[in-house]
């Protein structure tokens, strides 16, 4: 199998993890019940999930108000677009 096809299902999937960790996190929220800590939503962001998770915070409007989300989820995304960039030049050089 192609390495830039199991990345492309990586990125893809932990994204979807992050987009629905946003969306469970804020229907705790809602009811008042145990929640998804804020260092499982970053970490979701820094394993190349970034885009999943700035996506569902605006989808469900979550933690749109805490500053560090609002800051520190784009920074993150920027940082995962520089690490597949990497990965992609480094790791796997044509093939």
């Amino acid at each position: 199998m192609n390495q830039y096809f199991i990345l492309g299902i990586y990125i893809l999937v932990i994204n979807l993890l992050g987009f629905l960790a946003m969306k469970l996190d804020k229907e705790l929220a809602i009811k008042h019940k145990w929640r998804i800590s804020e260092k499982a939503l970053f970490s979701f962001a820094l394993f190349l999930g970034a885009i999943g998770i700035w996506a569902g915070m605006y989808t469900f409007r979550h933690k749109t108000k805490h500053t560090t989300f609002v800051i520190l989820i784009p920074v993150c995304f920027i940082l995962n677009i520089i690490c597949v960039y990497l990965i992609i030049t480094k790791l796997f050089p044509i093939l």
